[in-house]
């Protein structure tokens, strides 16, 4: 926590979203960095329109290091939580080593401190990188079981989130969603669950027109379907989801609570390098196995 801030030949920059050069440089460290390609979400509505960006920038304009705060409401055991999240930390390799990255989240925390956030959340496979700056993992768990029995339902049809009119109803849904679960859950991340439809080629997302309800799901060779979230304002039943998709798989996971889908599966611990941390709201976890959904993931 004491390292030196070596900035010599370096810009700091903070909320330069609106800047085409700007974004275009985070598209291209987070690219160089991790391998995705962030840069399909100006086509489906740009960025969390919260998000306040801190970085480093050299003198040909390129981002060396970033992190990203916004605003990010979750339910915790049945309250809402006025929280934020952190995403797109990154440093370019020549630059580590010189303070840069404890900079940006030093002022990215204390930007989250003065806006009134009483937490702040993140996902990392470093999590002991954190722990200086207050923060603390979260178990998570997923749920396994039988498929439900069939229950009636009009057959769901599959939603491009590329096509204009697909996207316009994806993102009038996402604005009037629910939690999907009580014990843990975004209550917003339209921006977050847009990319992620882009990002994983598996992700298939239906829509159950009569239930307008929006479902994000796989299903492997095995038959094993994994429901990974749903966007609707009133949750249809496990049994109608299926029916509607008209799969009917040998088991199922979901990845959330399934505390509203009238199905009962059996938590087991997700196996996974990259970790939910918390910082504020004291020692307070889910009063039930639970974790966000996948498509809430930054």
């Amino acid at each position: 926590m004491t390292e030196r801030l070596d900035s010599a030949g370096l810009t700091f920059r903070q909320d330069y979203f609106g800047d085409p050069a700007g974004w275009a440089a985070l598209v291209c460290l987070l690219r160089d960095i991790f391998g995705i390609d962030i840069g399909p979400l100006q086509q489906l509505g740009g960025p969390d329109p919260t998000s306040m960006p801190f970085g480093w920038f050299d003198a040909e304009g390129e981002l060396v290091a970033n992190i990203s705060a916004f605003a990010l409401p979750f339910v915790l055991n049945g309250r809402i939580v006025h929280a934020a999240g952190l995403q797109s930390g990154a440093v370019r390799p020549p630059w580590r080593g010189r303070g840069l990255y404890r900079d940006v989240t030093v002022k990215a925390l204390d930007w989250c401190d003065r806006q009134g956030f009483e937490a702040v959340i993140l996902y990392t496979d470093k999590p002991s990188l954190y722990e200086a700056y207050g923060f603390r993992a979260i178990p998570l768990h997923r749920y396994e079981g039988a498929a439900p029995d069939p229950s009636p339902a009009a057959p769901a049809r599959p939603l491009l989130p590329t096509n204009a009119g697909d996207l316009a109803l994806l993102q009038a849904l996402l604005k009037g969603r629910n939690p999907v679960s009580t014990s843990l859950a975004v209550t917003v991340n339209a921006a977050m669950f847009l990319i992620n439809t882009q990002l994983d080629p598996d992700v298939r997302i239906s829509f159950l027109e009569d239930k307008q309800a929006v479902i994000a799901w796989k299903i492997d060779e095995a038959g094993r379907f994994s429901l990974l979230d749903v966007v609707a304002a009133d949750m249809p039943l496990l049994a109608v989801i299926l029916s509607g998709l008209k799969i009917a798989p040998a088991s199922v996971e979901v990845h959330f609570r399934p505390d509203k889908l009238g199905w009962e599966g059996v938590p087991q611990s997700l196996e996974s390098g990259t970790r939910l941390m918390l910082r504020g709201l004291g020692d307070a976890t889910p009063d039930f196995p639970a974790m966000l959904s996948p498509m809430a993931e930054f």
